[in-house]
């Protein structure tokens, strides 16, 4: 399961930088295969496992204000694993294939 999720606390001012911070400090230092980009973290596991770091780094996120935005996309493929640089993987074939 690929799950893609961007967090951040509402009302704080212009700049979240350390709310998001703290979130992917979570995502992290949870062990699970994860990569950040300017718009989302992703992160690879199992349901509960990965819906359970999303859960920590929102509430690490909500401790910069009192609501919080969440947005979550996820690719859920019983039996496939590797899937966060394999998807990847096989777009860049295709391109050098071209």
């Amino acid at each position: 399961m690929l799950v893609a999720f961007s967090v951040a606390p509402l009302g704080t001012g212009e700049s979240v930088t350390q709310a998001v911070a703290d979130a992917v400090r979570v995502v992290r230092e949870s062990g699970l295969p994860n990569r950040t980009d300017a718009m989302f973290t992703t992160v690879e596991g199992e349901w509960d496992e990965v819906m359970d770091v999303v859960k920590r780094a929102t509430a690490a996120a909500g401790r910069h204000g009192g609501r919080v935005s969440l947005v979550l996309k996820a690719d859920i493929r019983p039996g496939h694993s590797g899937e966060l640089t394999g998807k990847v993987d096989r777009v860049e074939a295709a391109l050098a294939h071209d």
